[in-house]
């Protein structure tokens, strides 16, 4: 695909991750040299290692070449994706089932169980992004999309019962094993190179995403964007 658009001399937009950044320790500064980054599982390597091709293997060039490094995405649309969907569609879930949400125990002794923080960006937010790339041709390079902003998956699954207009309640469970090596408990998208490409719409919160997601998608019978 990136060839033929080199070819015909068309954009090539495609989705990097976050998860490249693996555990964080080395920060998460979209302009950092990608070679020293180390994912913690084979969806963030096979998103380096194509950003790793570009970089290194790409012989030609389309006209504009953008990787979108999302940060934690949720939002309407994704209610194929099973158990990779967001806390946000499985707790509305857990809501309509058992009046509760459940979150994951933590195992860093760094956060409190519900405090492991995520940059959680909304699909439309994401979707006004890539609009303005179509519309600026002449913008190309590898950008982090979050919204610049942490916040605990503790405020994520508050955020779905205030949509409802019900009062939290939280049950915490135990990680399963397969993930304790994998989980990330820190992502925050440093989104100053977005913004000095000349991009200047602001990004909702958690707060004000959910509740749009929650009231306006999942509450009208997972209503389509």
């Amino acid at each position: 695909m990136w060839n033929y658009c080199a070819e015909k001399q068309i954009s090539f937009i495609y989705a990097s991750s976050a998860a490249t950044y693996g555990d964080g320790e080395l920060g998460f500064d979209d302009r950092m040299d990608i070679d020293q980054l180390r994912p913690l599982n084979g969806y963030g390597y096979s998103k380096q290692l194509f950003d790793q091709w570009v970089k290194h293997q790409a012989m030609s060039f389309p006209k504009q070449h953008v990787g979108l490094k999302f940060f934690n995405v949720y939002g309407p649309n994704e209610y194929f994706k099973g158990p990779m969907a967001s806390m946000v569609f499985h707790g509305f879930n857990q809501i309509m089932a058992d009046g509760e949400i459940r979150l994951f125990k933590s195992c860093n002794p760094d956060y409190e169980d519900g405090g492991q923080l995520r940059d959680f960006v909304y699909v439309k937010d994401i979707c006004k992004v890539i609009a303005w790339m179509l519309q600026h041709p002449t913008v190309s390079g590898l950008f982090n999309v979050g919204t610049g902003r942490a916040q605990s998956f503790r405020e994520l699954a508050e955020a779905t019962f205030h949509a409802l207009g019900r009062e939290p309640n939280i049950r915490y469970i135990d990680m399963p094993e397969k993930l304790r090596g994998k989980y990330q408990y820190y992502t925050q998208a440093n989104m100053s190179q977005l913004y000095e490409a000349g991009y200047a719409e602001k990004f909702m919160d958690v707060e004000t995403g959910v509740a749009d997601y929650v009231q306006q998608h999942l509450a009208k019978d997972y209503l389509t964007y």
